[in-house]
């Protein structure tokens, strides 16, 4: 059966997928807030250096603009330093410059300034540099005469950037750890989520082992539907389990009360002389009550079979005392070593049935003894019965299991009870294995469930 995949590794890779878009798309942001937030600050001082310029300017007497005191930052008076101011006329003629402009000029745009208003440009400016530029126009007296004038001051945008591309590189670490940080909180909320369907997968396993009869009702009200569902499921199941057995006891009184007459028949057919007619009937009747015991067998559903629970000892003992009252039981020494604790996890009628077959092959040829042992390791037991007869050839070994298959074919038997023993082991997961002992005889081994040891669930 193909496995679906897996709902941690869906929402595993969700995370990962979310906190690595969060974490990006956080990055992009923080860093374009702190480039906006820097060119305010940078806005804020040029028009502080833009105020200083304006309240600084004079006019000589032979029309040459100059200041009346330098500026304080040194980065003006260096050539290319970063900072920059020019004071023009509307028609770009240049009236002054600061000494970091050297023989460049700033590149204006032609818009329209009224009196007292800033406005901000990006242009490229000196060395293929990109300056942030604010531009006032002022009304100055000259000689009685009012002139528009335009000022401006800029900065080399290369020094935000620079601060930009710093802030960037430190946000890297942290947001690492907020993403590791954010990943376990997602780790811990899928292993708290999926805790649940996995007490439900325990849950289940207990009820197909035996350990519990119905799924806990005790979980998350998300999951309850469901195991009220599988819980309502099993109910149904008992149910028909009920109702099969019973199916299976009509039709075992039905059909065998009829050949219970038919044995009468024979031994009449019998009486008068026609013993061949008498011989294939009972022979077909064996066959017949072979097959009815078989079919009765596997119309038992063994779905749910899992909270069976059998003593093997005393059910084989019981089967001991009746094989010790038949014809081929009555002379023979059983030796029963199976342990008194060993309880399987097998019905008893089922239990009974397997051994029945498997002893009464046993006494069939047994010549003194029949020994039983037994052994348990982890959750298996394996029965061992050995008998002192002939054996069976070791050709033979791997075919006598088979339906219709016979040990004695002298006899009358249709060959079905080793064959309904391998069904009935297989209804549970079981195994018949048979070799020949080396000091003469058969070994049957049976190999079946041991009983799990009662739980608290099975209350539940």
């Amino acid at each position: 059966m193909q496995r679906g995949k897996s709902i941690r590794l869906r929402l595993a890779g969700f995370a990962i997928v979310v906190v690595a878009s969060t974490m990006l798309v956080t990055w992009f942001g923080l860093t374009l807030l702190f480039e906006r937030n820097i060119e305010r600050r940078a806005g804020l001082e040029l028009d502080a250096h833009l105020e200083q310029i304006i309240g600084g300017l004079r006019f000589q007497s032979d029309g040459t603009a100059k200041l009346s005191r330098e500026i304080a930052d040194p980065r003006f008076g260096k050539v290319f330093g970063g900072l920059y101011f020019q004071v023009a006329t509307p028609e770009k003629e240049v009236l002054l410059k600061s000494r970091s402009l050297w023989d460049t000029e700033l590149d204006l745009p032609l818009d329209a300034l009224t009196f007292g208003e800033v406005h901000v440009h990006t242009r490229s400016g000196p060395n293929n540099t990109v300056l942030l530029l604010h531009e006032s126009r002022i009304d100055f007296n000259i000689q009685g005469v009012m002139h528009p004038l335009i000022v401006t001051v800029g900065i080399d945008k290369s020094e935000i950037l620079v601060q930009r591309a710093g802030f960037a590189r430190d946000l890297v670490p942290a947001l690492a750890i907020l993403a590791l940080v954010l990943l376990l909180g997602f780790a811990f909320q899928i292993i708290i989520g999926i805790r649940p369907l996995d007490r439900l997968r325990i849950g289940v396993s207990d009820v197909r082992s035996g350990k519990a009869k119905r799924l806990p009702t005790s979980a998350p009200t998300e999951v309850v539907p469901l195991i009220d569902e599988v819980n309502s499921l099993l109910d149904q199941q008992d149910d028909s389990i009920v109702r099969a057995r019973d199916r299976a006891a009509d039709l075992a009184h039905g059909l065998k009360t009829p050949l219970t007459a038919l044995g009468t028949d024979i031994q009449r057919l019998r009486k008068v002389g026609v013993d061949d007619i008498a011989n294939d009937i009972e022979l077909l009747s064996a066959r017949m009550r072979k097959h009815l015991d078989r079919e009765l067998a596997l119309a038992r559903d063994r779905h749910g079979r899992q909270h069976a629970r059998t003593q093997a000892k005393s059910a084989l003992n019981s089967i001991i005392s009746t094989l010790e009252k038949t014809p081929n039981g009555e002379f023979l020494a059983f030796e029963n070593s199976v342990p008194e604790f060993v309880e399987l996890a097998v019905e008893q009628g089922d239990f009974l049935e397997v051994m029945g077959n498997l002893l009464e092959n046993a006494c069939r040829f047994s010549m003194n003894a029949i020994s039983i042992e037994c052994s348990v390791r982890d959750e298996w037991a394996s029965i061992l019965i050995k008998d002192d007869g002939p054996g069976v050839a070791e050709s033979k070994v791997a075919h006598i299991a088979k339906r219709g298959v016979r040990l004695d074919t002298s006899g009358t038997g249709s060959g079905l009870g080793l064959a309904i023993v391998k069904d009935i082991l297989d209804a549970y997961g079981g195994q018949l294995t048979l070799q020949n002992v080396a000091t003469g005889g058969l070994c049957a081994v049976v190999t079946v469930p041991v009983a799990p040891l009662p739980t608290s669930k099975e209350n539940q």
